[in-house]
């Protein structure tokens, strides 16, 4: 009943969402003071947010935003949850139903990437071939959604978490180059041509969600349920301003990557030109070739619910009709989502 409940609920456009909180003011009026906290640090990642800053859009949609970075000791999740901050960019979908399982009350409004950004990465010449091949060895993941695609991945071949020696990942690289990391966790954008750079590409092992019958949608944009309730228009004028900016992204993808860098310019430029084209085509795959960026995929997050819940990587089931709720983004002519 939840899964048909949900399907049909997000499947179905909402054409208008309660007027109360919030209303795009006249120029010369106040603008709505909101944050949004990223992930992690500035890079084009995350380019669209800073594009439709610079351009003026969320002024345009009377917002005064600040772009609020991440860290590697800050949970999106938890910061917007408490009202630290308005609007967040979390892990994933997967990190949503940890927080929904931990009461935190925090909705997703959008998913950017439609498919699994990261992937699980060994040498090719090393002992490890195969799942089973994990037991034992020293593994790394982000503890802010990645760990729990990785214990549901194990737990389909009946691993279990205190087989493998799971840790947090650094920042750095450095471990498991060196060999004393047998395991990394790697974005397709980021750490994994880091890795190719410095080791050879086909020197590495791949393990890909996908490849297990699974897909993962991450960097979930959430807000509070106190923020969704009581300010509908201030989160459908945030859509707005962000989808402007990051269809002018895709379009303009140097003119994205000049934009980030001013912000941090000690960024290596041909990195960040290889990230944005690997985030662009996450961006576009999947549901968002015909509903758009940001796209909730009902049957991907039952899916991915029904792959941690089934493992217990989640204690119980998520209510996820609350926890998705795509009616603001759908209120955005389907025209202006498109890539």
């Amino acid at each position: 009943m939840l899964k048909r409940r949900f399907l049909l609920a997000l499947s179905a456009l909402t054409t208008a969402v309660a007027c109360a909180g919030f209303s795009a003011p006249a120029q010369s009026a106040e603008l709505t003071k909101a944050s949004l906290r990223l992930k992690w640090l500035p890079q084009t990642q995350f380019a669209g947010f800073y594009v439709a800053q610079a351009k003026g859009y969320y002024k345009d949609e009377g917002i005064d935003l600040t772009i609020n970075p991440g860290g590697p000791n800050l949970l999106t999740e938890n910061l917007v949850a408490a009202g630290t901050d308005t609007f967040g960019l979390s892990g994933g979908t997967d990190s949503v139903f940890a927080a929904r399982d931990k009461n935190l009350p925090i909705i997703s409004i959008g998913v950017a990437h439609q498919l699994t950004p990261f992937v699980f990465v060994a040498r090719k010449d090393g002992p490890i071939k195969t799942l089973e091949d994990f037991k034992g060895k020293n593994i790394t993941a982000w503890f802010t959604g990645a760990n729990y695609v990785l214990l549901g991945m194990l737990a389909n071949k009946g691993i279990t978490p205190d087989q493998i020696k799971l840790q947090p990942q650094q920042v750095s690289v450095t471990p498991f180059v060196d060999g004393s990391v047998d395991v990394i966790t790697a974005t397709w954008y980021n750490e994994l041509n880091t890795i190719k750079n410095r080791m050879g590409a086909d020197k590495l092992r791949l393990f890909v969600a996908e490849d297990y019958g699974i897909s993962f949608p991450r960097d979930t944009l959430i807000v509070s349920e106190k923020t969704a309730k009581e300010k509908p228009k201030l989160v459908e004028a945030f859509l707005r301003a962000t989808l402007r900016g990051w269809k002018d992204a895709i379009k303009d993808p140097k003119g994205a990557v000049d934009t980030v860098m001013k912000i941090a310019p000690t960024l290596e430029r041909a990195h960040q030109e290889a990230m944005l084209t690997e985030v662009i085509r996450l961006m576009k795959a999947g549901d968002a070739e015909k509903n758009g960026l940001f796209a909730i995929d009902p049957k991907a997050v039952v899916k991915a619910h029904d792959f941690l819940l089934k493992y217990k990587v989640i204690s119980k089931p998520v209510d996820l009709n609350t926890a998705f709720n795509a009616s603001f983004l759908n209120t955005i002519p389907l025209a202006d989502r498109l890539p």
